[in-house]
């Protein structure tokens, strides 16, 4: 094969030269004798192959037999000329698909922050010495109102961009989610009371639904194919660097009086910056063809995206035809034929997945992070959302293990291996929390609270 590719990097020479071609089909024979001789022996190269496979299952016969026809059809097809240009990787214009991709990011990135800012500020808000209001003194039920209130936001902004993201386009819909960031920050920062409170927490919610609902899509139609993987992963430790940014504003300011308003007020500026970069990026070449725009709009925005790679006209027709190729077409029987046949059970096992990941109540624990530090025995507001930060760099140190192990280790594995973390560490957690007392438990909690991060991190990378 060496031989061929070398051949074809000139101009006078291509792949269906006569050499090249009893060269190719010899490769292809072997590999086709190689692999039928996993199924026995006793069969020959054409339709008779289906009547002596014996010993084998019906799903490796049908394994087996696809990979025969391929054989038989690349024998067969003519040969086609493969110039040089096309076999070589295009290079990526970086600086233009950071910005493709950081605009986007930062809308997961606020995601984030908001808990860990939401850890800090209610520490604040329901302290008398740096509430500043009258109304610090809130129930169990009112605080966690101010924690839950924006995951109802953040539900009703899924639902909305369900219904709603087809018909807006993926960067009108970031756009969207950052005047609902920025509107909220600014509500939070002067609410006057907690109904206003518990409103710009809605509001917040509404833009993290929307968010993260365009932000991956977007990423994903429009980052070359070459990085798309890459990006879609730095995006997730986008969101957990978030959690880390907002437990270092709740450190920064949870001793100043009214400090929670400036631990919201400061989305204001990301918020910003989100809505002026995606009104400068193009709109996803894939949901303009979606939504009948014509080729050659949707080849300008990748020319667009790709920057100066984006002068390659056959790369960005190529990569236009593979969109259209690949456009979703609606299966027979709709929705319904997700509930049913071969469907349900990958159907089931997603769903449970994603419910077995929420119900862990990870994200409870990092709401109410320096909380339950501060029950723990850090006694003042300071130390305990200092140790929150020391969390949110152990979540952002897990996630890089994780994306590290997670192709050498297996999925299975890890996923196995976080649940008895999780159970062990939520264990000992609630065990110091309800019989311990002085250092041990403190420390014990502290310990407790770093593995239950780390084994969800390592499960998370399961259930995504």
């Amino acid at each position: 094969m060496q031989g061929s590719v070398a051949r074809s990097a000139t101009p006078a020479r291509s792949i269906s030269d006569t050499g090249s071609r009893h060269k190719h089909s010899f490769c292809a024979l072997r590999s086709y004798r190689s692999e039928a001789t996993y199924a026995r022996r006793g069969y020959h190269r054409s339709s008779a192959f289906t009547t002596n496979m014996p010993l084998i299952s019906p799903s490796a016969r049908r394994e087996t037999l696809v990979r025969a026809e391929e054989r038989d059809s690349l024998l067969e097809a003519p040969q086609t000329d493969i110039s040089a240009a096309a076999m070589t990787p295009r290079e990526v214009d970086w600086l233009m698909t950071s910005l493709v991709f950081l605009f986007p990011a930062i809308g997961g990135l606020l995601f984030g922050y908001d808990i860990g800012a939401t850890s800090g500020a209610l520490v604040s808000i329901t302290s008398q010495q740096t509430s500043g209001t009258d109304w610090y003194s809130l129930s169990p039920f009112k605080s966690g109102l101010v924690v839950s209130s924006s995951l109802f936001g953040a539900l009703a902004g899924s639902v909305g961009a369900f219904f709603l993201g087809d018909k807006l386009g993926r960067r009108r819909e970031l756009m969207l989610a950052a005047c609902l960031y920025g509107a909220a920050a600014t509500l939070l920062f002067f609410a006057p009371s907690y109904p206003l409170l518990l409103t710009g927490r809605v509001m917040y919610g509404l833009g993290i639904g929307f968010a993260m609902h365009a932000a991956p899509a977007y990423i994903a139609e429009t980052a070359p194919a070459s990085v798309r993987g890459l990006l879609i992963s730095l995006k997730e430790g986008f969101i957990v660097g978030g959690i880390l940014l907002g437990y270092l504003a709740s450190a920064l300011w949870v001793g100043d009086q009214g400090g929670w308003r400036y631990m919201y007020g400061a989305a204001l500026p990301p918020a910003f910056i989100v809505f002026a970069g995606m009104a400068w990026l193009p709109e996803s070449p894939r949901w303009l063809l979606l939504s009948g725009a014509s080729r050659e709009q949707a080849e300008g925005a990748v020319r667009r995206a790709w920057g100066s790679s984006g002068s390659d006209r056959q790369a960005v027709e190529q990569e236009v035809s593979n969109m259209l190729r690949d456009s979703p077409t609606l299966a027979p029987g709709g929705l319904a034929a997700l509930f049913s046949g071969r469907n349900l059970k990958p159907l089931l096992i997603g769903s449970s997945l994603m419910l077995f990941q929420q119900i862990t109540g990870q994200p409870s624990v990092l709401y109410y992070a320096a909380k339950i530090f501060k029950d723990a025995g850090f006694a003042s507001d300071s130390d305990a959302t200092r140790v929150s930060v020391v969390l949110g760099f152990f979540k952002l140190v897990m996630t890089g293990v994780a994306v590290a192990t997670v192709d050498s280790v297996g999925r299975r594995p890890l996923l196995l291996g976080g649940v008895a973390g999780l159970i062990l560490s939520l264990l000992a957690l609630s065990g110091a929390q309800t019989l311990g007392k002085g250092d041990f438990a403190t420390w014990v909690s502290v310990a407790g609270l770093l593995s239950y991060t780390a084994a969800y991190q390592v499960t998370l990378l399961y259930t995504r």
